[in-house]
């Protein structure tokens, strides 16, 4: 199976980046791009969250809602989307023509990756291991990590969202971080001219 992106993780950034590059579907330059997301879920801080700050959100809404009614919201707007349940990567391994993403079910090659997985020290992808460091913006009791990184760029195609990507963990900032990755890669894909997608009226 090859993609053009592959976003391995489902919560707040993964999921963000899936819909922004899913809302280019019409655009020259992203036409008949293969785009996936590895939704893996269980680890997202989303799963025991509460949103009582976060604007446009309902007071009270739940995080685990959020996981569920987001894949929802991908399906139906964006089908083009390949979302892959119930997969967990294992390896990330660079090639001739970009990245070999191993699950403990199958293998993907994949031209660029983005990686939007949770920020604690359980975070186990073999590869990645060079670039693990203590995470910059929490409390060190924690234990947290990130992937070093310079504006979410880990190396040439291969970008990191969300706490991962050294930023707190606030849900409009993993969002932010997931839409910004999905707004480089467009410019990526249209010969580095920047690009943003917005719907209008």
């Amino acid at each position: 199976m090859n993609y053009d992106a592959l976003i391995i993780g489902g919560g707040a950034a993964g999921l963000s980046c899936a819909l922004i590059l899913g809302s280019a579907k019409s655009k020259p330059f992203a036409e008949g791009k293969h785009i996936g997301i590895i939704a893996h879920q269980k680890a997202s801080h989303l799963q025991d969250a509460l949103f009582n700050n976060v604007l446009g959100l309902q007071p009270g809404t739940l995080g685990s809602d959020i996981l569920t009614e987001g894949k929802t919201q991908l399906t139906a707007l964006y089908p083009h989307i390949s979302q892959i349940e119930n997969e967990k990567v294992n390896e990330i391994k660079k090639n001739e023509e970009g990245f070999v993403i191993k699950t403990n079910k199958n293998s993907y090659y994949s031209k660029i990756v983005v990686i939007a997985v949770g920020y604690t020290n359980l975070m186990t992808i073999d590869g990645l291991e060079s670039y693990i460091e203590p995470h910059p913006r929490a409390a060190i009791e924690k234990d947290r990590i990130w992937l070093k990184n310079t504006d979410h760029l880990i190396e040439k195609n291969l970008y990191v969202a969300g706490t991962l990507a050294g930023w707190r963990s606030q849900f409009a900032m993993a969002c932010g971080s997931g839409s910004h990755v999905a707004t480089d890669i467009l410019t990526l894909w249209n010969d580095g001219k920047q690009t943003k997608i917005h719907d209008k009226i």
